[in-house]
């Protein structure tokens, strides 16, 4: 029995290398990688960068799915799409929301009316379980968010998967497989926070020293391709052992800590996004005051592993990718620097 892995989102890092990584091993005869275009080559680079991954530019939300899942007779979906900010493009957050919720709603139509799918991965966030003062010291897939987002990517990741859990029901022949993913951090990581950390100055809020979690890339790829390849049911968080503190994290870059109210970080936060250095969504905001944990046990159970790189150890190598300081523009670096003294 010929057996094919459909994966969505290869057009981006963690997607591209979850993809080469199923088409490499003897699981698979076929895989093949959606999106509405393929992934850039690396730097200097010409080609293909998929391996032996099947390339279809195809659109969630478009009826060209539902085909290639029935032409290829797909056994195995692992839906990497979800796009955590709205990025420089055209359409803003109403497009970010199409995608993510509307695109998923499609992918899953197309795998309920599948006769041959019989396995769901979806990655997922633990920004579900939002972050406040009044959370618990550490979220288990069991506990209930204390406050639900209402925008952005949080919002977006609950709402897929309220209609993963419709899916499971829908088709209770179908393993279906939720993954809360930390933060993810390494050395081709571009998000909010690696950006952040990469600027020469770091703000941080005045009065609050959140704990955050993290997990490497490449055991962000083992765990999916792990899932992908056998049947593991249920919802898992995955996150790095252990915590670090923001206060750590800043001494470990060697960088000048702005502790500043929570007003004023707010506004710095909106000046560097005017300038497209960094754009912290209002989750990521609340993350940086109240931080979030979550418990792991249930993943290193079902799967008998644990991660390579605890929380710590992936920021480090993170770190040992980056060079000099950001760059933060000049004036705003002043700004921060008159802020601390009071002039």
């Amino acid at each position: 029995m010929t057996r094919t892995a459909l994966v969505t989102g290869v057009s981006g890092h963690i997607g591209a290398r979850v993809a080469i990584a199923l088409a490499a091993g003897p699981e698979f005869d076929r895989v093949i990688g959606v999106d509405t275009a393929p992934p850039p080559p690396p730097s200097g680079e010409d080609g293909a960068v998929l391996g032996r991954t099947e390339f279809v530019r195809v659109a969630l939300r478009g009826p060209d799915l539902v085909e290639v899942i029935r032409d290829a007779d797909v056994d195995t979906v692992v839906h990497l799409s979800l796009v955590s900010g709205p990025g420089g493009g055209s359409g803003g957050r109403p497009a970010m929301k199409e995608h993510n919720v509307i695109g998923t709603m499609q992918l899953l139509a197309a795998c309920q009316r599948s006769a041959t799918v019989r396995r769901v991965v979806v990655r997922s966030t633990t920004a579900v379980y939002g972050s406040s003062p009044h959370a618990p010291a550490v979220f288990t897939e069991d506990t209930e968010p204390v406050e639900v987002s209402h925008h952005g990517y949080a919002r977006d990741a609950t709402e897929v998967e309220t209609y993963v859990r419709g899916f499971a029901r829908r088709r209770p022949d179908v393993t279906t497989t939720t993954l809360r993913f930390a933060t993810l951090m390494g050395p081709r990581v571009d998000s909010p926070l690696t950006r952040y950390f990469s600027q020469p100055v770091l703000p941080t809020v005045l009065g609050f020293d959140p704990r955050l979690q993290f997990v490497h890339e490449d055991d962000a790829v083992e765990v999916l391709c792990r899932m992908a390849r056998a049947d593991h049911p249920g919802v898992f968080n995955v996150a790095g052992d252990g915590v670090l503190l923001l206060s750590q994290a800043v001494r470990r870059t060697g960088r000048p800590m702005v502790p500043m109210p929570s007003p004023a970080f707010r506004l710095v936060s909106g000046l560097a996004r005017g300038a497209r250095l960094v754009d912290f969504s209002p989750e990521q905001l609340a993350l940086m005051s109240h931080g979030r944990a979550v418990d792991t046990a249930k993943l290193a159970a079902e799967l008998g592993w644990r991660p390579k790189y605890s929380t710590a150890a992936a920021f480090d190598d993170f770190l040992r990718s980056r060079g000099g300081p950001g760059d933060l523009p000049r004036a705003l670096v002043d700004w921060l620097a008159d802020f601390v003294t009071g002039r």
